[in-house]
């Protein structure tokens, strides 16, 4: 039942901002259950695998960067698997759009995002934009063996482990 998780990735600016404990908190009134949860370091094969469906954008080269923190001196993120009914589309709807100044200013982007002057979309965490995209990133982010649920049994998805 993949269909039923979502990924969720802090990323390096709200880990640098602090901002962690309340972005989860802000995620935590859904419900969901905590299936898996690691600290990584991302590679650069990692990021790259991730954002592969931006890979001919001109921003590619710094959203990866941003991915492996080097745009904010924290070499890491915190990556969680949640698991419950619609976990996708309700947790899309708590994060909001992808952009911070067009994210509802309720969202955990809105409200904690931002846009630099440099140009930098800083939009705190990641969520997996559909049901499909979710068990691609879950598998580039967790081994089964690191899940609470089996999510991977009758799924699968071209090129992943």
């Amino acid at each position: 039942m993949a269909e039923h998780a979502t990924l969720i990735i802090v990323k390096p600016d709200a880990i640098q901002r602090r901002l962690m404990g309340i972005a989860l908190s802000r995620l935590e009134p859904l419900g969901l259950e905590i299936i898996g949860a690691k600290v990584v370091r991302v590679s650069q094969e990692l990021a790259e695998e991730h954002y592969r469906h931006i890979r001919e954008k001109p921003f590619f080269r710094e959203t990866v960067d941003h991915l492996r923190g080097k745009l904010h001196g924290v070499n890491y993120v915190v990556a969680f698997v949640l698991w419950g009914e619609d976990a996708v589309e309700r947790v899309r709807q708590v994060t909001g759009a992808t952009n911070p100044e067009k994210a509802h200013p309720q969202s955990i982007r809105g409200a904690l995002g931002r846009n630099t002057s440099t140009g930098l979309m800083e939009n705190v965490i990641h969520a997996s934009s559909d049901p499909t995209e979710a068990l691609r990133e879950i598998r580039l982010w967790f081994r089964p063996e690191e899940l609470l649920h089996e999510l991977f049994a009758n799924a699968t998805v071209p090129g992943q482990r």
